[in-house]
């Protein structure tokens, strides 16, 4: 058994539904824009087509991006990927981050180990949630403040400002967010 990342096709599908709804465009209005049909457009955001390379460059530029961007935002047709723990992660608890999902996902992962820069505030496009897998946190959110213990955990929307710190040594965060390009979240401004 190895711990590589199985190469599968990229399916583009999921890519291509959601920029099409991130701009508010109908199948017909972008099979009018690229010069391909309704039909092909459907199969394609099912998973039922595979475009060609110049069928993927007319539904990029239909909407408005570009096939790259496209591909880089697809999912893996089945993969699988094993990030294994560093040497020497059990002891010496100085503070690291360290990334728990390779490439570019849907959910990005990182784990946190020892103290944390206490005064950075993050705010993030889409949602993400905090599991404490060793020792305590102080979260800053919405004016409230939340402890946090071994096992708990906290869900954050996105937008949401917050900050976190440990309280006791030796602590360690598992943070998993959706991705920042993926667009799971409705303009609030609307």
């Amino acid at each position: 058994m190895g711990d590589h990342k199985e190469q599968q096709p990229v399916r583009v599908g999921a890519a291509v539904r959601r920029r099409r709804r991130a701009l508010e465009l109908t199948l017909a209005v972008v099979a009018e824009r690229s010069g391909l049909s309704v039909p092909f457009l459907s199969q394609v955001e099912n998973d039922r087509a595979r475009p060609s390379r110049t069928s993927l460059e007319k539904l990029a530029d239909a909407l408005r991006t570009t096939a790259v961007e496209l591909l880089a935002a697809a999912d893996p047709a089945a993969s699988v990927d094993v990030v294994r723990a560093e040497p020497g992660a059990e002891g010496g608890f100085d503070p690291r981050t360290r990334s728990l999902v390779r490439g570019h996902h849907q959910l990005h992962a990182s784990e946190y180990t020892g103290d944390h820069d206490a005064g950075r505030e993050f705010q993030h496009r889409n949602d993400e949630l905090m599991y404490v897998a060793d020792g305590a946190v102080e979260i800053e959110a919405e004016g409230r403040a939340y402890r946090l213990g071994r096992g708990d955990t906290l869900y954050l929307t996105g937008g949401v400002r917050h900050r976190w710190r440990a309280t006791v040594p030796d602590t360690r965060v598992i943070v998993v967010a959706v991705a920042e390009h993926i667009e799971a979240v409705q303009d609030r401004s609307r």
